[in-house]
């Protein structure tokens, strides 16, 4: 709408994330891009041309400079996390949006999230999936009261955990209503996907439990159950609820369904992970929180934090053999004490 105020955004990293953020943010009207930032000259080249020739350069220090955006986005690697948001905040972002997972250890989470806080920045971490219409109407089924009183909350995908974890470990905390976790037991195997750039044990399973008496259980990477309802591989994710009258659950490549007390039989319906529909409301609601501190955006950084906990406290369990208690204080670097102890 005419009149409102349009904020500035910086985007740094231009592959397949990063231009999905900056095209939605160019075609929100909300915001205008005035720095971009890549290695590839090439790739900076072509979206500058796309995005209006803003500043642009390959260090993210040096294309900040001056700017003081309104929205910092970076979509990197997950080793350059801590680095960036560091530059981001010392540049005087209101509000820094960034890939999952947040941190490569409990450790530089707990750096990351001091560092924020004292800086009074606003955090906003990618996990978009909530958007799609199948994600949202499991969440509606489930708060509705139709599947009774909820006593489960699960989560499955193929793909390994530093990709995968935290996606299903913030849609499980969605269906249950965000309460906090007391305590998890985990479990792991293999080593191959440590060389990965999201490096990560082959499987690995958690057990949560919620203070609200609800269990969550996730599974994630070469062992987790097969999704034979959906052909991709990436998107072969399941995530629900069970409760004591119905279930509810969501298949990231293949819609949703339900029985409910009322249904009558299984009910169901289409869905499927799409960015050009899951990036705008993603990013309208990031407007919409610099508009009204009230409005918080449902992807906020505090609530990835809670959802990183988990994952790092069942990297844990697997390495002490036992249950681990929430919240984690800072410890042996998680990754590293895994592939130590699965050896």
């Amino acid at each position: 709408m005419s009149g409102e105020k349009k904020y500035s955004v910086v985007v740094v990293g231009l592959g397949k994330r990063g231009m999905h953020h900056a095209e939605a943010f160019a075609n929100n009207g909300r915001f205008e891009i005035v720095g971009l930032c890549d290695i590839d000259n090439a790739r900076l080249e072509a979206a500058a041309k796309k995005f209006g020739n803003p500043k642009t350069g390959t260090d993210a220090r040096e294309v900040l400079k001056g700017l003081k955006p309104d929205v910092f986005c970076f979509c990197t690697l997950p080793q350059l996390r801590l680095d960036l948001i560091r530059a981001g905040a010392e540049a005087g972002a209101g509000l820094i949006a960034f890939e999952k997972p947040i941190a490569m250890s409990t450790n530089e989470a707990l750096e990351i999230m001091k560092l924020v806080r004292g800086a009074k920045v606003k955090t906003v971490v990618s996990h978009q999936h909530r958007y799609g219409e199948h994600y949202k109407k499991v969440k509606e089924i489930i708060a509705s009261g139709a599947i009774g009183r909820v006593h489960t909350v699960y989560g499955t995908a193929s793909g390994w955990m530093m990709h995968m974890l935290t996606h299903l470990i913030d849609y499980t905390r969605w269906f249950n209503d965000n309460t906090e976790a007391e305590w998890v037991v985990g479990q792991a195997s293999g080593k191959e996907k440590f060389s990965d750039n999201h490096p990560s044990p082959d499987y690995i399973a958690g057990l949560i439990q919620f203070a609200n008496g609800v269990r969550g259980i996730v599974e994630s990477g070469d062992g987790a159950p097969d999704v034979p309802e959906v052909d991709y591989w990436w998107r072969k994710c399941r995530i629900g609820a069970q409760g004591t009258e119905g279930f509810a659950e969501v298949l990231t490549g293949g819609g949703w369904r339900a029985i409910t007390k009322d249904s009558g039989g299984v009910i169901s319906g289409p869905g499927c992970m799409d960015y050009a529909h899951d990036m705008p409301p993603y990013i309208q609601e990031i407007a919409d929180w610099l508009d009204d501190p009230k409005k918080v955006h449902p992807c906020n950084g505090e609530s990835a934090y809670k959802g990183f906990e988990i994952m790092m406290a069942i990297c844990r369990s697997v390495v002490q053999r036992g249950k681990i208690k929430l919240p984690l204080g800072p410890g042996e670097p998680e990754l590293e004490a895994l592939e130590k102890a699965l050896s």
